[in-house]
This record gives C-alpha cells, sequence and structure tokens, in this order.
C-alpha cells in the first residue's frame, strides 16, 4: 500500500507539472501575440486594418487592409465544409453501416492514414496536379472573355477542393467511431418496428451519433481554418475577392 502511495503522488507530481507548463505556454504564446501585434494595432488602426480593401506591406505606401483575407478564409473554410461533411458522414455510414467487414478494414486504415499527410504534401499534390487541371477548365469557361484575369489555375476552387479533401480524415474517423459506439440495440428495436435499414441509419443511428460527429465537424473546420501552407501554395496567395468570376480569382497585385 506504502508502494502504491508513492507512486500516485509522484503520478500526481508529474500531471500537475505537464498542467502548469502546457498552460504557462498558451500564456506565454498569447501574451507573446498582444505584445508583437497591439504597436500594428495602433500605427495601422483597427478599422484599417479589419476593413481595409489592400494588402500591399512592401509598397512605397504601404496598406495593411486584411479585410479580404478574412472573406476569403471564411468563404473557403464554409464551402469546402458544405462539400467536405456530407462526403464524410455518407463514407463514414457506408464503412460502419453498409460495407463487408474485409472491405471496412482495408479503407478505414486507409482513411486513417490520410489524416497523417502533411498539409504541405497536399499543396504539392495540388500544385502539381489540380492547378494544371483548373487552368484549363479555366481557359475554357473564360476563352471568349476580354477583361478576365487569369490565374493559372491557382485560384480559390483549388483551395475549397484541397481543404474539402483534407478535412475528410478527421471527420471521417470521428463519425465512424461515434456511429460504432451507438447501441445494437437501438438498430435492432427500429428494424423491429418495420424501418427498413435506410430508414433506420438516418433516422435512428445517425441523429444518436451527431454529437460525435458535430465534434468531427468542429475539428475538420478548425482544420481548415488553420491550413495556411496549403492553401497558400493553390491559391496563389490570394488575398482579394472579385465575385463576378468567384471562385476563380487571384490576388497577384
Amino acid at each position: 500500500m506504502k508502494h502504491k502511495s508513492i507512486v500516485e503522488n509522484v503520478a500526481k507530481i508529474i500531471f500537475t507539472v505537464c498542467a502548469v507548463v502546457a498552460i504557462f505556454a498558451v500564456l506565454s504564446i498569447t501574451i507573446y501575440m498582444f505584445l508583437k501585434g497591439a504597436p500594428a494595432f495602433f500605427k495601422v488602426g483597427v478599422l484599417n486594418l479589419l476593413f481595409g480593401t489592400k494588402w500591399a506591406p512592401t509598397a512605397a505606401d504601404p496598406s495593411y487592409g486584411i479585410l479580404y483575407i478574412i472573406l476569403t478564409s471564411i468563404i473557403g473554410t464554409a464551402v469546402s465544409i458544405l462539400i467536405g461533411v456530407p462526403i464524410a458522414l455518407l463514407t463514414a455510414v457506408f464503412l460502419t453501416e453498409v460495407s463487408n467487414k474485409k472491405l471496412s478494414a482495408v479503407v478505414q486504415p486507409a482513411v486513417e492514414l490520410l489524416a497523417a499527410i502533411p498539409s504541405v504534401i497536399y499543396g504539392l499534390l495540388g500544385l502539381m496536379i489540380l492547378n494544371p487541371v483548373l487552368y484549363k477548365l479555366e481557359k475554357h469557361v473564360f476563352a471568349n472573355s476580354a477583361t478576365h484575369q487569369f490565374t493559372g489555375g491557382s485560384n480559390l476552387l483549388a483551395a475549397i477542393i484541397v481543404l474539402a479533401i483534407m478535412i475528410l480524415p478527421t471527420v471521417i474517423n470521428m463519425s465512424v467511431s461515434s456511429i460504432q459506439a451507438v447501441p445494437q440495440q437501438m438498430r435492432a428495436a427500429s428494424l423491429a418496428l418495420g424501418a427498413t435499414k435506410i430508414q433506420t441509419i438516418f433516422k435512428v443511428t445517425v441523429p444518436a451519433a451527431k454529437s460525435g460527429i458535430m465534434t468531427g465537424i468542429v475539428l475538420g473546420i478548425g482544420r481548415a481554418l488553420g491550413e495556411a501552407m496549403a492553401i497558400n501554395m493553390v491559391a496563389g496567395g490570394t488575398v482579394s475577392v472579385q465575385l463576378s468570376a468567384f471562385p476563380y480569382h487571384t490576388a497577384r497585385q
């Protein structure tokens, strides 16, 4: 008993130290960002920074408006979620409720492996494969346009597609875990009442797992918002919104 008590006390001390270090690290980063960022707010002005439409930090007369950066981030994330979430949810339903065990045993580890791929790899693949395809599509769509600024495939559409692919593993894995956690008795009761398998999936199983599914969606949104490297590679450093050519716009100003 004495040995067990010593081990527990040591573990408690270790966990406490780890928690304090983690909290201290977060506070240090927050304070550092505030101290380094606050002068910019005072020099440029909060309104000019948040609502300015021109980003030219290296110009003779520099401008630091980030409105378009905010808008493109929101638009790109929202559209990628609208595309990626239904695909991810249906994939999770297929893996857990429809496919046989042999197929699930092959596909699910592959999906988990996708989550471990660095964002720069997604960006590189998008740059080498996706951008040329989108450029050909862009030339076909705007073949007769005299005003369109061609992007070479580096546009918001490329960013949306890459983001949608990147969030798939996160949402799929969380959804699969949540659906698998639904008690089998709920499925059996639904089928016993005369519901079909599809009705049971979408009327019973998925609603019962909605908490975990929503968690996966939130994590997917977090990853979409945080992936700067891949988006910068495939979108050409987009910082403007030209709705007349949406989503074929770029900002190489």
